[in-house]
């Protein structure tokens, strides 16, 4: 059985105000050759379909065109569940028609999947969190976790439970959820863990909410995953990795497009899984297309700058300009350098004594950087890692329970 395992997609993101739908939609045109070229035979996407809760209309076609053309019209399934940034509600709510198409999407940690047959498949067993599919005279379980909120786990598992289980922490929950889950695993199936979530020691990008940086309220330990497990698929990461664990292979496939300066020095891919019927893996990193690449020009004077950006102006790019020099930029200058090249995100001029932007693509800011900036101004102090841990939890469940985005809103003026 050939099984590729991608995430991470964020479509409808920008980069400042640079749109990236037209990469997105080459990504998934490559996908697709790609799972024609290597005979794929089920496809995990592993949350982050969108890159925010309520996503915009041409992201949302884009999706849907997709999944027709991967699912090959219901004869490849298609294992879907939501990310941090997607509202389960919005990714559910297609699901009737999208099960006809073989799309699975696991929208909650308590979802059941309906069994029944279908051109190249079955679902032959279901449950909470889990189902059992039946592909070319194999079977395989998956155990299916999105991303979940430690009080959507006290509503949804923990809420019948004595105080001692409400006191455990969020890593200590998950692991009990999977323990239970594991129960499901059968010695003659393939069995794999999907899931979206941070696992301490893992490395992040700039792109990533910093949910689990502030506090680690949400980050779980590497080793919480049985050993019945073949495999473990995960999202949330943006860089391509293996968690490091002795019982069970565990991977972030990444995400397929590089959406900030941190994710310019190591390859985009996703992961395609071999597995044999005695269970033997081999797991195979696909590189994909840089479709428009991200430049950091680091350059020693404006006219450094001016002729670097004359070399590349007629490349599709990015580009982020960093001059390190102990004099400024007049406005000139600044005109000269946009001038010649396109889609320049930002100029910054790096000295001893500071470091100044002289111009930078704007975007609103964060609801986060809104609250800090709100506190700043009533209180006249930074706000503590516990309140701003606090208020992206609060924000996180508005935006999980009612499909809400606050991309746009503002908190004062």
């Amino acid at each position: 059985m050939k099984i590729l395992h991608t995430s991470d997609w964020h479509l409808g993101k920008y980069l400042d105000k640079y749109s990236r739908i037209e990469e997105q939609e080459m990504f998934l045109n490559e996908l697709h050759e790609i799972c024609e070229k290597q005979k794929i035979d089920l496809i995990i996407i592993a949350g982050d379909i969108y890159d925010t809760s309520n996503p915009p209309i041409n992201a949302e076609k884009l999706f849907f065109s997709a999944m027709k053309k991967l699912s090959k019209n219901g004869s490849r399934p298609i294992i879907i569940i939501p990310g941090n940034h997607d509202s389960s509600s919005k990714l559910l709510s297609p699901s009737p028609l999208a099960s006809e198409f073989g799309i699975i999407i696991q929208g909650n940690i308590d979802t059941i999947a309906s069994c029944g047959e279908y051109d190249g498949f079955k679902i032959v067993n279901a449950g909470e969190g889990f189902l059992e599919l039946s592909i070319n005279n194999e079977n395989i379980i998956l155990i299916t976790i999105p991303y979940i909120t430690e009080k959507s786990i006290n509503k949804i598992i923990f809420s019948a439970n004595n105080e001692l289980n409400m006191q455990k922490n969020y890593s200590d929950k998950v692991k009990e959820i999977l323990d239970n889950l594991k129960q499901n695993f059968k010695e003659d199936t393939i069995n794999i863990i999907v899931s979206h979530l941070f696992v301490r020691g893992s490395i992040e990008s700039d792109s990533e909410r910093k949910i689990q940086a502030i506090g680690g309220s949400y980050a779980v330990d590497g080793n919480i995953f049985p050993k019945e497990a073949d495999y473990v698929a995960l999202g949330h990461l943006h860089r391509m990795q293996k968690v490091k664990n002795d019982n069970t292979l565990i991977y972030y496939s990444g995400s397929p497009i590089r959406y900030s300066q941190s994710e310019t020095n190591y390859d985009k891919c996703v992961l395609i899984l071999d597995i044999e019927k005695n269970k033997h893996i081999n797991i195979e990193k696909y590189i994909l297309k840089d479709y428009k690449p991200i430049i950091v020009l680091k350059c020693d004077s404006y006219n450094d700058a001016l002729e670097k950006c004359i070399k590349i102006n007629e490349e599709n790019s990015y580009v982020f300009i960093e001059i390190t020099s102990e004099t400024g930029l007049n406005a000139e200058e600044i005109r000269n350098i946009r001038e010649t090249k396109n889609d320049i995100v930002s100029i910054i001029v790096k000295s001893d004594k500071e470091e100044k932007v002289y111009y930078e693509v704007q975007e609103e800011k964060s609801i986060l950087e809104q609250f800090k900036d709100f506190y700043i101004h009533k209180k006249n102090l930074e706000p503590r890692e516990e309140l701003l841990n606090e208020f992206l939890n609060i924000l996180n469940e508005i935006e999980n329970e009612e499909g809400e985005s606050f991309k746009d809103e503002t908190i004062y003026s």
